[in-house]
């Protein structure tokens, strides 16, 4: 009897594709995996409903019982005031989903099945990314109709408007980023739900978002006035109510393209790393 002889593998030399052909490769991916992420949240609507719910809350609740005892010096009253703070607040929290979604996938093993497809790498962040802009966007417009359904009124035209919307999803989706970098860092669901908002809470109360930066005490104002959300709030407030746009539009600008660039490359490197 002669032994069985293994068979010969050969090694297959496959040419790379072209450069174009794999940017529309990954952008059929990205297509693919942002119409996955969408198709979960339609078969899961009260997700949708507890994103949006929450800002929501927010809205009534300040301007109906915390409004009054806020004096501001802006035209329109408070309301008009709150509004743009409101929004800026919402899609930073709205991110928190990221975070948590990522983990979720890292825990079941999805994220192991997606780096096994013949998919381009960039599709899985990407598509996060691009499904989040679609659900902040819903969720911004949701609570800007209920902002005019209570009083709120944009004092500058419709081009700033549309501005200050299209400034409320680059924030929420600049967080994004930092919220994907932490999920796929900490790995861990419940540790992420517990850390998540740690840090977003000081950023979005510790502004201009419901309170003037003035009434706040000495020692406060320093971070108030310089950190991020509210440079951002500045400026959607001045495309709202109208106002010189100079100043805080670069260094609106400049912050998020800051924070983007410092925690894509994190979070792609974390995805890299993830098992």
């Amino acid at each position: 009897m002669t032994a069985a002889v293994p068979p010969t593998l050969v090694a297959l030399d496959i040419p790379m594709p072209p450069a174009r052909r794999r940017l529309r490769l990954a952008a059929a991916d990205t297509v693919a995996l942002t119409q996955r992420e969408i198709l979960i949240w339609l078969r899961n609507p009260v997700f949708i409903f507890f994103t949006v719910i929450q800002p929501v809350m927010f809205v009534l609740l300040f301007r109906y019982v915390f409004g009054g005892a806020i004096p501001v010096k802006v035209l329109g009253g408070y309301v008009d005031f709150l509004m743009p703070g409101i929004i800026a607040q919402s899609a930073a929290f709205a991110s928190f989903g990221t975070a948590i979604a990522l983990a979720r996938q890292l825990q079941k093993g999805v994220i192991d099945r997606f780096r096994a497809m013949p998919i381009a790498r960039s599709s899985v962040l990407l598509g996060r990314l691009s499904a989040d802009v679609a659900r902040l966007a819903l969720t911004l417009l949701v609570i800007l109709g209920v902002g005019y359904a209570v009083g709120f009124r944009f004092h500058n035209g419709v081009g700033p408007a549309v501005l200050m919307l299209v400034l409320g999803v680059a924030l929420g989706v600049t967080i994004c980023t930092v919220s994907a970098y932490v999920g796929l860092a900490v790995k861990d669901e419940e540790s992420v739900s517990s850390f998540g908002l740690v840090w977003l809470f000081p950023l979005t109360f510790v502004s201009n978002a419901f309170v003037p930066v003035q009434r706040m005490p000495g020692w406060l104002q320093a971070f108030a006035k310089n950190q991020p959300v509210t440079i951002v709030i500045d400026e959607m407030r001045t495309l709202a109510l109208g106002g010189p746009l100079v100043l805080h539009a670069w260094q609106s600008a400049a912050w998020l393209v800051g924070i983007v660039a410092v925690f894509v490359p994190l979070a792609v490197r974390a995805y890299r790393r993830a098992t």
